[in-house]
Parts: structure tokens; sequence; C-alpha cells
């Protein structure tokens, strides 16, 4: 791993869905920037193994749409680190089906992981946050928040929810000087990609302007931004937009 430039010295980070995908790619970002991290994911072992592999301070088992998981993980989290600065919510999960076919436990499981899985780590995180004064909450979205997608109701409106979270929790605690604020990636080559039909996948790669889907590790640097000090100490519940010319505001 090669050195980074130190933005993120002294500071330390929770990461769900930090043992694969855009979530490991930006805990191994802010490990290289100089911070102490500990990595969240479903699976205990792909935890400790992603934390050992990029050389965070832990990995810790959560699953994000049960409460008392994610209570357990925080103070797991605050164990190991003594503090928490920046909470990165990155767990997710993507199906594929058109709205008039899709079934209610379809739509169930994705607004659990991707909306409600960001409410409780934000619920059990920002508090600790604001009594110290001083903290960043990096939410990731989807571009498709944004635009919609076909046979991606469930997905695009979770999303939608997310960017709508942001806004309101940042209005809420940046008086705080915890700031909250999203990323909206386009297409990334990310294992989610598995549950996407390669129709969809074609289709989609012919409407991007830059001919080509994102990789993980071209996410990442715009988490250590927003992560960092003076580098991020202006957003305050935006949404940045790293998808490839998918969306232009």
């Amino acid at each position: 791993m090669t050195g980074g430039s130190g933005s993120l010295d002294g500071r330390t980070a929770l990461i769900t869905g930090g043992a694969g995908g855009i979530g490991l790619a930006i805990a191994e970002a802010y490990v290289r920037e100089g911070a102490r991290v500990v990595v969240a994911d479903l699976d205990q072992s792909r935890s400790v193994k992603a934390a050992a592999d990029i050389g965070a301070q832990g990995g810790v088992a959560v699953d994000v749409t049960d409460e008392a998981s994610v209570r357990g993980a925080v103070e797991e989290a605050l164990a190991l680190l003594g503090r928490i600065d920046v909470l990165v919510n990155s767990a997710g999960i993507a199906t594929e089906a058109p709205l008039m076919e899709m079934s209610k436990q379809m739509w169930d499981e994705t607004l659990a992981v991707d909306l409600t899985g960001v409410f409780l780590c934000c619920r059990y995180v920002v508090p600790g946050m604001v009594e110290q004064r001083w903290g960043r909450v990096i939410n990731v979205a989807s571009q498709l928040g944004l635009k919609g997608g076909r046979s991606l109701a469930h997905y695009a409106a979770a999303k939608a929810g997310v960017i709508g979270l942001t806004k309101s929790l940042a209005l809420e605690v940046a008086e705080h000087n915890v700031l909250v604020n999203a990323i909206a990636p386009g297409p990334v080559q990310t294992p989610l990609l598995a549950n996407i039909s390669p129709e969809w996948a074609a289709a989609k790669i012919a409407e991007l302007p830059l001919g080509r889907f994102g990789v993980p590790a071209e996410i990442a640097p715009t988490a250590v931004l927003l992560a960092s000090d003076p580098g991020g100490n202006l957003y305050v519940g935006q949404t940045l937009g790293p998808n490839s010319g998918d969306v232009m505001p």
C-alpha cells in the first residue's frame, strides 16, 4: 500500500459495508491517509480479514437492519477506537425487478438495508459526534436516487431517501460541527452488480458520457475529501456525484 498525504492523521472512522466494494476502497484510502479504522460488515470473518489486509484497527459484525446489532457494533468500534470521528454508511444491496412484478419482500429488504440501515447507524453514532463537537457522516447513495432507474424502483427510492435523510440530519447537527454529506456514485464495478442483468448493464454503459462504469478506487477520494480538514469543512448536506456523467446537476 502506497503512502498518502496524511490528510486524516489522528482521525477515527467506522465504515459499514467495509469488507468489500466501495466500502473497502474507502477503508483502505482512510488507512492510507492516516486514519484509524474499524471495518463493519454482515460477516464477522470478512470484516476481520479485510481489516487485517488493509491495516485497520479491527473488524466487527453488523446487521444494519437490526437495532441491537448496530448498537453493539458501535460499542465495539468505540472500544477499539476510543471515539468515532467519521461514519461512512456504505452497506447496501441491489436487486432488480419491474415494480409491477416486485414482491413486497424484495421492497422491504432493500429499504431495510439501504435506508433504515443508514438511519440506525446515524442514530447510534451521531450523538457521540455532537458531544465531542466534531464529526463527519458520509452516506453512500446513488445517482439513481436522483434520476430513477428501470426495474430499480426499490433501490432508487431507498437511495433518494438517503439523500433526503442526509440533508435533514445535516440541518440538525451542523451547528455542532458535525457535517453530513452523501456520495451518489454512478454504476461501479462491485459485487452488487452480480444481481443486475447483463442487459441492464450494457444499456447503462451506452448511456454514460464516459462510456464505462467506475471502479471503487475512483469513489474513495471523494470520501477522503469529505472527511478531511480543511478540505471537507464547507460541505453541508451536499450530494457529490462521481457518476461517469450519468447525472449533471
